[in-house]
């Protein structure tokens, strides 16, 4: 499908000077892109902290918390202290046994 406007001079022009097409075609544009870099799911190796937990899950920290809280994924969970190490790819398959996580398929 051939593109009607070009995505680098539209963000070069003032907003007050686009047409609705331009705006939307903007926005859409941004939208698409945000939305591909946004939670990457991630699998194979090994994940630190919650943070790690959250980057598995594809999820926000806080849901990360209460997936770790649940006690669903602890086989997959080694913490020494405050060192959290996750293993991907056992936590997804843990998540997945259980029913109790739903996990988003990309």
């Amino acid at each position: 499908m051939e593109e009607k406007f070009n995505f680098n001079q539209l963000l070069q022009k003032p907003i007050a000077m686009m047409t609705g097409e331009e705006l939307c075609f903007l926005i859409t544009k941004s939208v698409a892109s945000t939305e591909k870099s946004t939670f990457p799911m991630a699998s194979k190796g090994n994940y630190y902290g919650i943070e790690g937990i959250a980057r598995v899950f594809g999820c926000s920290v806080p849901t990360a918390n209460r997936i770790k809280k649940s006690g669903i994924i602890d086989k997959a969970i080694t913490q020494i202290g405050r060192k959290i190490v996750v293993d991907a790819d056992l936590a997804l398959s843990l998540a997945k046994e259980s029913g109790g996580i739903h996990i988003k398929e990309q």
